[in-house]
């Protein structure tokens, strides 16, 4: 049941985007963004992610001055991450005004993930755990 209404309230979410999400969608759709495919106002698990890509399980929030401080954005990120999501936060303002910097942390971020590992194990040794702290 909560996963319909969760279908229902995205779907509400899209009609009524924020100035700033209505930016970064422009940037975002069609694959206009390095050939990825984003979705917005997406439902996984019980929330309701602004944009994510599915692909490279990065999802993307855009958040207003109600969200300083919000614990239900720690709880999401959190759940987010332990689904294995990558989670970027932006202010709107930094979308309505920033949008190019913005773009170029998605990127960065898509690119830093793409690059190998800088000291790949042998084969011998791959099924070990990395030691290598992760950021």
């Amino acid at each position: 049941m909560r996963e319909q209404e969760n279908v229902r309230l995205a779907k509400r979410l899209r009609r009524h985007s924020t100035d700033a999400e209505r930016v970064l969608w422009h940037y975002l759709r069609n694959r206009a963004l390095i050939g990825l495919k984003f979705r917005r106002q997406c439902p996984i698990g019980p929330f309701i992610a602004d944009f994510v890509c599915i692909e490279r399980r990065l999802v993307i929030e855009v958040d207003g001055g109600q969200h300083v401080g919000c614990e239900r954005d720690e709880s999401r990120t959190v759940f987010l991450e332990s689904e294995g999501f990558r989670v970027l936060r932006f202010w709107n303002d930094d979308v309505l005004t920033r949008i190019d910097a913005v773009l170029s942390t998605v990127c960065e971020t898509i690119q830093r993930e793409d690059a190998p590992h800088p000291n790949p194990s042998p084969a011998s040794e791959r099924g070990a755990i990395d030691e290598t702290p992760s950021q």
